[in-house]
């Protein structure tokens, strides 16, 4: 939707933040989190020109020309995040409160956690058929708060998932009718039960680390077999679930990802084709970055690690990407930033690693409209659910998340299992502090 109070910021907001060098697009691995019966991703970093790339491309230096920042505010009415309390997820504080048993000594601290919301995660078919209990508990919460509430879902089940990694691998498949499966049996009851709760305001998460996957991984024969089942089906989802009530947000990846000009071009190029076929740009509220990366608000240590990146933290590269996005007719768009694992910066070795990183914290709490274009900070990432098993010999590894990565933590299950000792020390990190 095209507004016309637009403004410009200069890109010289920190020299660094826009300048220098730009690799041509790379393949980053991806992963990210879940809840429920299969694994989610933590998303993913775009390695460049570091010693470490986990195996993957090392992508050349181009021009990337420091240039004015076109900002499109969105409607700040239609911020669903706005003037509502947060729903929270019993399933989630559950877990907290096993790790108060487990750590009876930072109870005061890690109770703190469960006073604040994290996204409900619908990683599989069967997930999908608790959206309406989540929602009906929501209309509890809604009644004894004497408030609305607003209820985030991480929409995760597409057809060949986390296809640049194993981490996050889902249920559905080219070979066993996924597309048709996901399209009927899981955004299809979505918005079954979306519809049913026509009263509540709604938020989903649509599809962490598939466009961006397919925008710089084709290189990966699975991501590039996928590319059209991934084109299809996220389009369906915009279609279904674009509901008077229902507000949705694209996944984006992050700044250590997408943040060269070259990768973002490519990302805006297929949200634009998915848009069209899901019906028009005006479907979508916006888009979601960092969805269980690490990546710092401002600052942070990105620039140290990726310097060519135009883009060192997610303030610089929502700006970045919003520019790209108006420049190619999206207009008016708004983003909603996960700050669930990103309060410490420092804490990585290499921009790629995306696993369990050693020393996170907790970031900013979720927030409405803390910063122009953001409608929201929230915890998409539900703080302690594990990206990936570090064990070789059980279920759910992957080689980022094991005892060869420098910077991930020991001892974690597969991805979306609950790391008890892990959650402490994002509670005890958290910054600000509890």
């Amino acid at each position: 939707m095209i507004r016309s109070n637009r403004f410009v910021l200069l890109a010289w907001l920190g020299a660094a933040a826009c300048g220098g060098a730009q690799p041509s697009p790379s393949a980053p691995s991806s992963a990210a989190p879940a809840t429920g019966a299969s694994s989610a991703p933590a998303a993913a970093a775009s390695p460049a020109a570091a010693p470490d790339t986990g195996g993957l491309p090392v992508p050349t230096a181009a021009a990337d020309a420091i240039q004015p920042v076109t900002i499109t505010p969105p409607s700040a009415e239609g911020n669903p995040f706005a003037g509502v309390g947060f729903y929270i997820h019993p399933a989630y504080v559950k877990k907290v409160e096993s790790s108060i048993k487990a750590d009876p000594a930072d109870a005061a601290l890690l109770k703190k956690v469960e006073a604040f919301p994290t996204a409900v995660w619908l990683d599989s078919i069967a997930a999908a058929g608790t959206v309406s209990k989540v929602l009906d508990d929501a209309a509890a919460q809604e009644k004894k708060a004497g408030k609305p509430l607003v209820t985030v879902f991480a929409v995760y089940d597409l057809p060949e998932r986390d296809c640049s990694a194993v981490a996050s691998n889902g249920e559905l498949t080219a070979a066993n009718g996924g597309e048709k499966k996901y399209a009927k049996d899981f955004i299809g009851k979505i918005a079954a039960a979306f519809k049913a709760h026509p009263k509540q305001r709604i938020v989903a998460i649509v599809e962490p680390d598939s466009l961006p996957n397919i925008a710089t991984n084709l290189s990966v024969k699975k991501c590039a077999d996928a590319e059209p089942i991934y084109k299809h089906s996220i389009a369906t989802a915009i279609r279904e679930l674009s509901l008077p009530n229902v507000s949705l947000y694209l996944d984006a990846a992050h700044a250590g990802w997408l943040g060269w000009s070259g990768n973002r071009m490519k990302i805006v190029k297929l949200y634009e084709e998915v848009l069209k076929d899901a019906g028009g740009a005006d479907k979508i509220r916006g888009f979601a970055t960092n969805v269980s990366n690490y990546d710092s608000l401002k600052g942070g240590d990105l620039g140290k690690l990726q310097p060519s990146d135009p883009c060192p933290d997610e303030l610089t590269y929502v700006q970045q990407l919003d520019d790209t996005l108006t420049r190619e007719g999206i207009t008016g768009k708004a983003f909603v930033i996960d700050t669930s694992r990103n309060g410490k910066a420092g804490i990585r070795t290499n921009s790629g690693s995306w696993c369990n990183i050693k020393g996170a914290g907790l970031g900013e709490r979720p927030q409405a409209s803390p910063a122009p274009l953001v409608d929201a900070y929230f915890w998409i990432k539900p703080p302690g659910d594990a990206d990936g098993g570090a064990d070789p010999n059980k279920p759910g590894f992957d080689k980022s998340c094991g005892p060869d990565s420098k910077d991930s933590a020991p001892g974690a299950p597969r991805a979306g299992d609950w790391f008890s000792s892990y959650f402490v020390d994002l509670a005890k990190n958290a910054d600000p502090p509890l």
